[in-house]
């Protein structure tokens, strides 16, 4: 089995900042509550020709680039996300032929806000086995196309963005060390994207509401801290290694109240988590994507940390992995 690592990464937001105080002239919201409550203060809202496979293909380019890495060259392209351009083609072919890649296999992953720990574990797995020699993972939302703009409990916490990176084989004792996948199918009804029944074979002339979420926070709450806290332990575990080994947790950006209580409950110093909740909001699968990339930005992770990936969305679904660097 090769040794399977991040080569590089890559991210990209939209250019439109909308901030707590914006949203208060949209619904009965205050800036207080939401950063009280969440530890959100602004998000990035993509325009409209600003689609899921836009971001990606940016994302993309940024993380080929830092790799050094040739797009022709591409074996395997898979997408985490949740909002496609459309049902079909998928997020993937579209990417690849953006990058004008001729050899790719290309899919799409739906995980929600795990689908980008989802779509790492699967490529890591195909190169481990030989099949592609390189794999381009990327997480890509616009979320903000699914929100209910009158529902101040859902609409304040979400925004846009994609993040990418690159996985290869890797020499030495680096790379992605374990992997941690879990569904929670019965609490699905937690959080949904609602939208009526439509009737193929009918032509009655019906007005189709748009596809919205809608979530019950608290009741989640809870069930986010428990999983990604096992994840994280349990990945550890099958990496070898101990809880106070880690030297930074990039957590998935749903919550800061959920981020401090997974360090409580792990016994991991706040400090050692990556948090950029406060710029970006939860960008469901981008989110931990984009966070990712600026703590390589910033040099929280260096060469040979001990990195521990974890998050946890709609499904219920959560995930985990760790990587030395």
């Amino acid at each position: 089995m090769k040794n399977v690592g991040i080569v590089s990464v890559g991210k990209y937001v939209p250019q439109r900042v909308v901030t707590n105080f914006d949203l208060e002239k949209l619904v009965e919201t205050s800036n207080a509550w939401i950063v009280g409550r969440t530890g959100i203060h602004e998000r990035r809202i993509a325009e409209k020709h600003e689609r899921s496979s836009h971001m990606a293909v940016h994302a993309a380019r940024e993380a080929l680039k830092n790799a050094k890495l040739d797009a022709h060259k591409v074996e395997l392209i898979i997408v985490a996300t949740t909002t496609p351009d459309s049902a079909f083609p998928s997020v993937g072919c579209l990417v690849q032929k953006a990058l004008s890649n001729k050899i790719a296999a290309a899919f799409d992953v739906s995980a929600a806000c795990s689908g980008y720990l989802y779509s790492l574990t699967t490529a890591k797995k195909f190169i481990e086995t030989g099949m592609y020699k390189n794999a381009l993972v990327i997480a890509t939302d616009k979320f903000t196309t699914l929100l209910d703009w009158n529902d101040r409990q859902t609409c304040v916490l979400f925004g846009d963005g994609a993040g990418a990176c690159v996985l290869a084989p890797v020499r030495g004792k680096r790379g992605i060390l374990s992997d941690f996948l879990l569904a929670h199918g019965e609490f699905a009804p937690l959080m949904m994207v609602h939208a009526q029944d439509r009737e193929p074979l009918s032509q009655k002339d019906i007005h189709v509401r748009a596809p919205y979420v809608t979530m019950r926070g608290p009741e989640l709450f809870k069930i986010a801290v428990n999983s990604m806290s096992d994840a994280v332990a349990i990945s550890v575990e099958r990496a070898g290694l101990k809880v106070e080994d880690i030297d930074v947790v990039v957590p998935h950006q749903a919550n800061d109240r959920i981020i401090s209580a997974v360090a409580k409950k792990l016994r991991i110093p706040k400090e050692k988590f990556f948090i950029n909740i406060e710029k970006y909001g939860n960008m469901s699968a981008a989110a931990i994507a984009v966070a990712l990339y600026e703590a390589v930005e910033q040099k929280r992770i260096k060469r040979d940390s001990n990195v521990a990936l974890v998050t946890f969305g709609a499904g219920l679904v959560s995930a985990a992995n760790v990587v030395r660097w």
